[in-house]
């Protein structure tokens, strides 16, 4: 049954927890007022997604292990986005592989669309259309479409997701989602086939795997502070090789990375805590922060309120029921 949802989000957190069939653990990279819109839309075999956001993030994003998924910017001029450390132009689109963690970072506010198949449907309709299977690559892929097959794309999609938002109950006729299903599946194979593919270097296959041994570090402890010396000696790379995939995939250095983390860390503790029982003090020594005068302006810079607002707040203020949080986000609406 054609299925299609519209949401808002202005907490980020939610945001992250709310795109369905990723796991992800995001991180908004400047202050100020956070808006996300999601448009959803199951067709038959296909579901594709858009997005809308405001501020610039970075997201580490685990795929389900189920769908093949590529990926596009669906605004012509916004700035060019980071997909683990590679940058891509407007007229490119990522192919993931089915379980590999990847990320993505933009540097302004930024439109982005998602269409996926099971890998058994995309290599049954590559090879009705092409006449061979597409299967999904072990790492991300970047292919270049010709410029026709780009614009078909993007005009579909954003076709689509204008159905949703205005005309839900005709998206939802079988025939209507079908033929536009069809012209998706055909459209999303002719990119992954008619294109240039950019081959993956070792040494980003290397610096891939280095972060995927951070992430699971990072992940393992999600309740105590790391500092670098350990985080070193725990991930087996040498402070050099972490500086150097940190700021390609990040945008930061690895030092920068876990003080934001401790903050949020921080932040979670204080929005949880009952301020009958815990004080800013405490909580914030609890993550390493001794100067605490340079914490509370830090984390007012950062999150836009003072750690004892933040502590005082209501427990339902800070997690809506019905929310699945994700393992750790370090920076909020900052």
């Amino acid at each position: 049954m054609p299925f299609s949802a519209t949401r808002t989000f202005t907490d980020p957190d939610m945001y992250f927890a709310g795109i369905r069939n990723l796991q992800i653990d995001g991180v908004i990279t400047k202050r100020g007022e956070f808006r996300a819109d999601s448009t959803r839309i199951d067709l038959h075999r296909l579901w594709m997604h858009r997005f809308d956001e405001s501020l610039p993030r970075i997201m580490r994003i685990t795929p389900s292990g189920k769908r093949s998924l590529i990926l596009f910017a669906t605004d012509p001029y916004q700035a060019e986005m980071q997909v683990s450390g590679i940058e891509t132009s407007q007229h490119q689109i990522a192919m993931f592989g089915l379980d590999w963690p990847y990320y993505l970072r933009s540097s302004a506010a930024c439109g982005w669309g998602t269409m996926s198949l099971t890998p058994e449907d995309l290599a049954a309709a590559s090879e009705a259309i092409i006449g061979r299977p597409v299967t999904p690559p072990s790492f991300p892929r970047w292919t270049s479409p010709p410029a026709p097959v780009v614009s078909r794309l993007l005009r579909l999609h954003e076709t689509a997701g204008h159905l949703a938002k205005t005309a839900p109950d005709i998206l939802a006729k079988p025939e209507v989602a079908r033929a536009i299903e069809e012209a998706l599946v055909e459209v999303m194979t002719l990119c992954l086939t008619e294109g240039h593919l950019d081959d993956v270097r070792n040494v980003h296959r290397h610096r891939a795997r280095v972060m995927r041994r951070l992430e699971e570090v990072l992940t393992s402890t999600p309740d105590r502070p790391l500092y670098m010396p350990q985080l070193c000696a725990t991930v087996g790379a040498s402070y050099t090789t972490l500086r150097d995939c940190c700021q390609e995939y990040l945008g930061m250095s690895p030092t920068r990375y876990l003080w934001l983390r401790r903050m949020h860390l921080a932040r979670r503790a204080l929005r949880s805590a009952d301020a009958e029982k815990k004080t800013v003090t405490e909580i914030a020594t609890d993550y390493g922060f001794w100067e605490l005068g340079r914490f509370a302006v830090a984390y007012r810079s950062l999150f836009g309120e003072p750690p004892s607002a933040a502590l005082r707040r209501p427990p339902e203020d800070s997690k809506p029921a019905g929310i699945i949080q994700p393992a750790w986000t370090f920076v909020k609406s900052a």
